[in-house]
Formats: C-alpha cells, structure tokens, sequence
C-alpha cells in the first residue's frame, strides 16, 4: 500500500498497531460508511508527515 500511495502521488501512511482496530473496522464498513477507513487512514498520513519531519529536523 505504501508503494501505491507513492506511485500515485498520495501521502504515504502507515496503520500502527494502536490502529489496526480502526482500520480493520473501517474496512468492514466501507461499504455502510467510509468515514471510519477515510478517517483512520487520514490520520495514519498525519502521523507518519509528523514522524517523518521529526527525522528530518534530526
């Protein structure tokens, strides 16, 4: 998923194990309401843009 975010042109995000739950749910209920997989992976690329200007400023 990674690779595909990168490939096109999507900020990459990582689902943490603290997340895996949220994601899991999301895509059960995709279909129902996409805001849980929408949300949860959202803030997956928040996390990770965090992470990642965190090693740069290193």
């Amino acid at each position: 998923m990674f690779k595909e975010c990168l490939k096109n042109n999507v900020f990459p995000f990582i689902i943490l194990d603290q997340n895996k739950a949220f994601y899991i749910r999301g895509l059960q209920e995709y279909d129902r309401d996409s805001r849980y997989l929408i949300d949860t992976c959202l803030d997956a690329q928040d996390t990770y843009q965090d992470m990642c200007k965190i090693l740069m400023d290193e």
